[in-house]
């Protein structure tokens, strides 16, 4: 079943027709190249006075088109003068020098222009580099809770959805797959492409022992606090020998290449960023379950992970907050909006919940508060605080 991304597709037609080079960035298979085919079906449904000029270097077809100069006289060649002419090139990275040709064609102002490519190119710090000032980068994460109950709309169980998606995640080219075993081979794939070719072409690394290690490391400890520095530690006691250096190294890689994303703590009473430890978090948990398997699963953490990522979906800064000595899980924040949010499995039993309330009840600004668990139940307050079933807020249901 094709699930229409409006989030993504209605960025896109957003931002049509306006002068920057719209580049769409993503972890891989995370469904780039589809909404680039949505949104050319949009404009071919819309508009008659279109010419849209498609290049996808998947295909054999456009071979010859791998160097830059044919790629640049490929699309002049295409152009239709008394048309709009829209530019769309997947997997621009096949081309070399790729950026010499879209940079040429984006000086000549006459093409609305959109590319899409792999991770391990096309990564945000490289984009300020191959594109400067010239661009406006549209990121794509993986399948939300609501895309998945779409994508499986004839189970009306949300419980069950809900218990499903924890373990499947939002790489929905795993959906097609009838057996487990099939599903977590797809998404290892994937995710051994990124860690074993990707970053390896893409930063010249001699080996992906370590980097393989951290990255298993991380996704073992996602929502707690760490630092190169302790991460070091556990992998030398553990037999891997490396050093802080090369740790803080392979994280930045991990986190350009989107797999894991870095959210700094921040200091609400004094209201300054903390430079000490960070938190990392996995940019779809059915990575961490095909990896690691499902066993000791830590389901508040889990659910911690679910929420981040969602914040950054729905286009949120995310910070852990930090008052005094205790903890905020997130502090978000969009234009003037900003949320206080702690997340827990079970709030059932009366300490956990005092443990959650307390920190938000410690706040003394007006912003908005909310516990988020696993409550079964519709939304209520208390002193103030939201409280809301986490797959009810993952559903915009509240």
């Amino acid at each position: 079943m094709r699930v229409v991304r409006e989030q993504y597709l209605n960025r896109l037609i957003n931002l049509k027709d306006t002068p920057d080079i719209k580049i769409i960035t993503g972890i891989r298979r995370s469904g780039k190249s589809e909404l680039m085919l949505a949104y050319m079906d949009y404009l071919n449904k819309d508009n008659s006075d279109i010419n849209i000029i498609y290049i996808d270097f998947m295909d054999l077809s456009f071979d010859i088109l791998k160097e830059y100069h044919a790629l640049h006289e490929y699309v002049e060649k295409h152009y239709k003068k008394d048309l709009k002419n829209y530019l769309f090139i997947d997997e621009v990275q096949m081309c070399p020098k790729f950026e010499l040709a879209v940079n040429s064609l984006y000086s000549k102002r006459k093409y609305d222009i959109y590319i899409t490519g792999s991770n391990a190119f096309l990564l945000g710090n490289d984009l300020a580099t191959l594109f400067t000032g010239r661009y406006i980068e549209l990121h794509v994460f993986p399948f939300s809770f609501k895309e998945y109950c779409k994508y499986y709309n004839t189970i009306t169980d949300k419980n069950q959805l809900f218990d499903n998606y924890l373990i499947n995640g939002g790489l929905s080219g795993s959906y097609v797959y009838k057996t487990e075993i099939d599903r977590k081979t797809y998404i290892k794939e994937v995710y051994e492409t990124i860690i074993n070719r990707d970053l390896v072409q893409k930063y010249n690394l001699p080996d992906t022992q370590v980097l393989g290690h951290l990255s298993e490391f991380l996704m073992d400890n996602i929502s707690n606090l760490t630092s190169p520095n302790k991460i070091t530690s556990t992998l030398n006691e553990n037999k891997i020998n490396t050093n802080h250096v090369t740790i803080g190294k392979y994280i930045k890689y991990l986190c350009n290449a989107f797999v894991f994303y870095d959210i700094k703590r921040y200091d609400i009473r004094g209201k300054k960023y903390l430079d000490t430890s960070d938190k990392y978090y996995l940019c779809d948990t059915g990575i961490r379950y095909s990896i690691l398997g499902t066993r000791n699963i830590d389901y508040g953490r889990a659910y911690e992970n679910m929420v981040c990522i969602e914040l950054l979906r729905r286009g949120y800064e995310v910070y852990i907050g930090k008052l005094y000595e205790k903890e905020i899980d997130f502090v978000a924040r969009k234009g003037s909006e900003q949320i206080y949010i702690q997340v827990s499995d079970n709030i059932s039993n009366n300490d956990t919940f005092k443990r959650e309330y307390e920190s938000l009840l410690k706040i003394k600004d007006a912003y908005p508060k909310m516990i988020l668990a696993r409550t079964h139940h519709p939304q209520y307050s208390f002193e103030g605080i939201k409280i809301i079933d986490i797959a009810d807020w993952l559903l915009e249901e509240y």
